[in-house]
């Protein structure tokens, strides 16, 4: 039975939310107020905002932000999609599977998924209008595609994720997210192959003017940029953290001196446009802190962990039911709130099961992938469709078949905790 202040925690928080209350202020707000009512402490307060932020991996959040739009803004999407379209050729269905590789891809260097779509879906959404693909079907799938950023490294889903669960480490779950992350990715042909030879859709699709070769030449130095990034991870020469600054670093150096992309003026407009989309990160990072403190004094988590345990004792359900809880969350919020609103409830229910933490976590991402561009407030989509030009709800008949699809490989990790942990363990994390 929850307690009167565990009750005002968890009912407060939900009735801010539904008044629309910005995230932020939900969190720190209801914190604050039940641990003045309970007497834990005010001054707990600005002490837990600043640890909740003063931890060096977070540092690596910003700037990996940063090189993703980096990239995105040196025209490395422009040149990849060139590449990819020269060796997938030409075939049905070409310029859609160009899109969903380009994604994959660019999910290795920005860990971002709403910057992955839009610089995937500004250079090829024209072009598959042009082959006949309908735009909510493009704006659906680049959205979709687009969601394996949070899960091929890196991912800052996964850093936050490291954060509060210290006991998987960044590196393994790095490691962990590389092949169910590309299960997703591909598992997105199965829906694009279908309705590319039904429909005829890219069938008459040109591969790229240029040579292979010479579309290679153009893109090997984006292609190399995950190679530098996992690569110096896995041979010790830096940590993730000092990843995201080389990641920075290179893309500075690919937009000015190779492809002459970038000015002055355009990396200090990058500089503001990160800035801000961290800033908003990490100021619910360190509110959430608040309500993580008042939650975990009073023993409101573990309270409602054991309520949840309460309908059920057997693994499998338990666990189906986190899923389903996760995937309508993730309808709702974005991937790093719904990190810090549920993991200190999931949390005591992993211990209790002895589910590996590196697993969990994959599974916990997977589903966050799948709110990424699942109506309502699917930012991905949301971004995709703006581009488009066509509203979100035109996309819901296609989203769902994308979201049929990656719910297979969900379900194939879940039932497979080897896709998850084989790679990790392989590398020694």
């Amino acid at each position: 039975m929850l307690a009167e202040g565990s009750l005002i925690l968890l009912l407060g928080f939900a009735f801010l939310l539904v008044l629309g209350t910005p995230l932020a202020v939900a969190l720190g707000l209801v914190g604050a107020i039940v641990i003045q009512r309970e007497g834990l402490g005010i001054m707990s307060v600005p002490t837990n905002v600043y640890t909740g932020i003063a931890r060096y991996p977070l540092l690596a959040l910003p700037v990996f932000i940063l090189a993703g739009m980096i990239f995105e803004r040196a025209g490395v999407a422009e040149r990849l999609v060139r590449f990819v379209s020269a060796l997938v050729g030409q075939r049905a269905g070409g310029p859609a599977i160009v899109a969903v590789l380009v994604c994959m891809f660019l999910g290795g260097i920005s860990g971002s998924g709403p910057a992955d779509a839009a610089a995937v879906a500004m250079v090829m959404i024209p072009g598959m209008a042009a082959q006949g693909y309908p735009r909510e079907f493009s704006a659906s799938l680049i959205a979709a595609a687009g969601s394996t950023a949070i899960l091929i490294p890196p991912s800052l889903a996964f850093i936050v994720y490291n954060i509060l669960v210290p006991q998987a480490s960044m590196p393994a779950l790095f490691a962990a997210g590389l092949i169910p992350g590309v299960l997703a990715g591909l598992s997105l042909l199965i829906p694009v192959l279908y309705f590319s030879i039904r429909e005829g859709w890219g069938a008459e699709s040109r591969a790229s003017e240029a040579s292979l070769w010479q579309t290679f030449r153009e893109a090997v130095w984006g292609l190399i940029a995950p190679v530098i990034i996992l690569g110096g991870l896995r041979l010790g020469l830096f940590t993730p953290t000092e990843a995201a600054v080389v990641a920075a670093f290179y893309g500075l150096c690919v937009g000015f001196f190779v492809y002459r992309t970038l000015t002055l003026r355009l990396v200090y407009q990058v500089l503001v446009e990160s800035a801000e989309i961290a800033a908003v990160v990490m100021l619910i990072i360190a509110l959430a802190s608040v309500f993580a403190h008042a939650g975990s004094t009073l023993g409101a988590f573990d309270a409602f962990a054991h309520l949840l345990l309460g309908f059920t004792d057997d693994e499998t359900m338990m666990l189906v039911m986190i899923m389903l809880m996760l995937l309508i969350a993730g309808m709702l919020l974005d991937a790093i709130s719904i990190f810090l609103v549920f993991l200190p409830i999931l949390l005591p229910i992993m211990r209790t099961f002895n589910w590996d933490p590196v697993w969990f976590g994959v599974l916990m991402t997977m589903n966050l992938a799948i709110g990424q561009f699942t109506p309502p407030m699917a930012v991905n989509l949301m971004v995709t469709s703006r581009i488009a030009g066509v509203s979100i709800e035109s996309t819901v008949r296609w989203v769902s078949w994308m979201v049929a699809a990656m719910l297979l490989a969900l379900l194939s990790v879940a039932a497979v905790p080897e896709l998850a942990t084989w790679l990790p363990r392989r590398l020694g994390y």
